[in-house]
């Protein structure tokens, strides 16, 4: 071999392919991956946990956790059926809300009621892909209020200030202050006229509708629509 040629340098080696998934990750992107998902899912079981011994019969361990099982439960949480003993429901409620607003000019308007129910059923109908929260989060709260409260909307126990918290949020997120179909007409401003202003007070209530009995059945149902108005809640 000629002294003067020089035998080529090795390439230099490709770097090693990186392993897929969290094996690929440095030691610390591993920790902390590794703690986040352990989290998570103790956090998943012990939602899955608390839901199973809120909707299962009566026990012992219900009974001992109750509070802590009512705290988590109630209300995001709550669940309109029993392990084993399904409630269906029998009758059609629809939630209506209508807004009392200060104008711009000073005067005080109560707006027309506005069928909060009816929203969330057009905004379900013909979806593919329904939103768990325009199907029972409404639904629920009115539920909610209504089994915390006595017939002159009193509370009876220690989650009635919670529900109508809870009911209120719900409406108040619904409507726009600055939104002329939710204060149109009404007292103190002319018929069919448009009126804006800043809500002052809200004020709900129930239409309450027996499901009528199909026509093969001979059994009777009063198909009549009973209203039930809370009191105008301050904001």
């Amino acid at each position: 071999m000629d002294s003067n040629e020089r035998e080529p340098l090795d390439a230099a080696a490709p770097p090693p392919p990186r392993a897929p998934g969290i094996a690929g990750l440095s030691t610390p992107y591993r920790v902390v991956t590794a703690l986040a998902l352990g989290a998570v899912a103790v956090a998943a079981c012990g939602h899955l946990a608390l839901v199973f011994l809120h909707v299962a019969p009566s026990n012992t361990v219900s009974k001992r956790h109750a509070r802590t099982i009512d705290g988590w439960i109630y209300p995001e949480f709550e669940q309109n059926w029993k392990l084993f003993a399904p409630n269906p429901l029998q009758q059609n409620i629809a939630v209506e809300v209508r807004a009392e607003v200060r104008t711009d000019d000073g005067r005080l308007v109560t707006g027309n009621w506005r069928g909060l129910s009816a929203e969330d059923g057009a905004a379900i109908r013909h979806s593919l892909l329904p939103s768990h929260t325009e199907q029972n989060e409404l639904r629920r709260a009115w539920d909610f209020f209504t089994t915390s409260h006595d017939e002159d909307n009193k509370s009876t126990g220690d989650r009635g200030a919670l529900a109508e918290e809870y009911l209120r949020r719900i409406a108040l997120d619904r409507l726009d202050p600055r939104t002329p179909a939710d204060t149109s007409d009404g007292k103190g401003g002319q018929l069919g006229r448009v009126t804006e202003g800043r809500i002052v007070r809200i004020q709900l209530r129930g239409a309450t509708t027996e499901v009528a009995a199909p026509k093969w059945s001979d059994e009777k149902a009063d198909t009549q629509t009973y209203y039930r108005e809370l009191p105008w809640w301050t904001v």
